[in-house]
């Protein structure tokens, strides 16, 4: 992705997305019956939806630009499209014009970007994933309760920024296993883990064991920090993977939630996995020999991009499309409140639960 200036703020430019091309794949001959076993769940979470709305009723209701800090979430087809209607993502608050109006992406933000955007003078709406929020409150707690926190997550991602930004002299990043030896701590008697709530399920418990050795008394947090839709998309690609030769999973690089689920499918049975941002990434060489495909797509994934992949892999003969289901979802989040209503000031039929849609393939 790159940057350019328009003389106030920094502009990403994404990957346009490409013109879907039917017939480039070939329909060869394999052992078997072609199949595509079908995830579920997959695609746009909650948090994800309601960020998604927010930045696009704040269009509609302020008119364009909206400036958003960082990508509203981890999709270059999602922020390239809401590029087209208005909005400038920017790196940080001092990009933007004074009095304007800033979008806090899904991953949060720490106190001190809030306090950047009101210094500014800026007009903030915050779209961080209720789920993100209740991890930042959990931080702020242990902080006045004088505990230290091992947040585990991935160094640079902007939601362990913002995390780490709620209680900063009290926290420790724990990037992966390794890391673990290597810890220290004031007083382990009053030390709580914490997590990004994309990470993998197996991996995170796996390091909060290695911990655990080490500090016997370390405490959980109150609930459940890896949020309910990594959970649910890592649970179904695994039963995916066992039956699928190969899986392809749609979504972009810097999703983590998008990554991991690559790693889940090699890990349970998948023989081969690759991500790709759009159907037209897939490649005839793929396909080789291949009768079952896995199809699934991470949490900041449009419903749309994978259905050209269906229809891509319609062509390459894989017809028969068997959804395997593990969990079925109907979370809905609130918008923020400063979108609940209309320009006229009526209540907004999308403020309190996000778009009605279904993002299951029917057939």
């Amino acid at each position: 992705m790159s940057t350019i200036s328009n003389g106030q703020a920094a502009v990403h430019i994404g990957a346009i997305r490409p013109a879907p091309q039917r017939n480039r794949l070939k329909d060869t001959p394999v052992a078997g019956a072609k199949r595509v076993l079908l995830a579920a769940p997959r695609g746009y979470c909650a948090g994800v939806d309601r960020a998604v709305i927010a930045v696009e009723k704040a269009l509609d209701r302020f008119g364009a630009p909206v400036y958003v800090r960082k990508q509203i979430v981890h999709n270059i087809h999602v922020v390239t499209t809401l590029e087209a209607k208005g909005a400038i993502f920017v790196d940080d608050v001092d990009e933007v014009p004074e009095g304007s109006h800033i979008v806090f992406s899904a991953h949060g933000v720490a106190p001190s970007v809030v306090a950047g955007a009101a210094a500014r003078q800026l007009d903030a709406i915050d779209a961080t994933c209720p789920l993100v929020t209740k991890v930042h409150r959990e931080a702020m707690r242990f902080d006045r309760d004088d505990y230290e926190i091992l947040l585990i997550g991935h160094a640079g991602h902007e939601e362990v920024e913002g995390t780490m930004g709620h209680a900063p002299d009290r926290t420790t990043l724990v990037n992966s296993p390794a890391d673990v030896a290597n810890i220290v701590v004031k007083n382990p008697e009053k030390l709580v883990w914490l997590s990004q709530t994309t990470l993998s399920v197996d991996e995170t418990m796996l390091t909060v064991n290695l911990l655990r050795e080490r500090f016997p008394t370390l405490q959980d947090p109150p609930s459940d920090d890896i949020c309910y839709a990594t959970q649910n998309r890592q649970v179904a690609i695994k039963k995916v993977a066992e039956q699928a030769e190969l899986v392809i999973v749609v979504g972009s690089a810097n999703s983590s939630n998008t990554v991991r689920l690559v790693d889940v499918a090699l890990e349970n049975g998948a023989k081969a996995a690759y991500r790709v941002d759009y159907a037209s990434e897939i490649q005839q060489e793929w396909l080789d020999g291949i009768a079952t495909v896995g199809v699934t797509s991470g949490a900041s994934v449009p419903e749309v991009l994978v259905q050209e992949v269906l229809d891509e892999l319609l062509d390459a003969g894989y017809a028969d499309v068997e959804r395997v289901t593990t969990a079925e979802e109907d979370l809905m989040f609130s918008l923020p409140k400063e979108l609940r209503k209309d320009k006229e000031g009526n209540d907004d039929e999308r403020g309190l639960g996000g778009r009605v849609r279904r993002l299951d393939w029917q057939g």
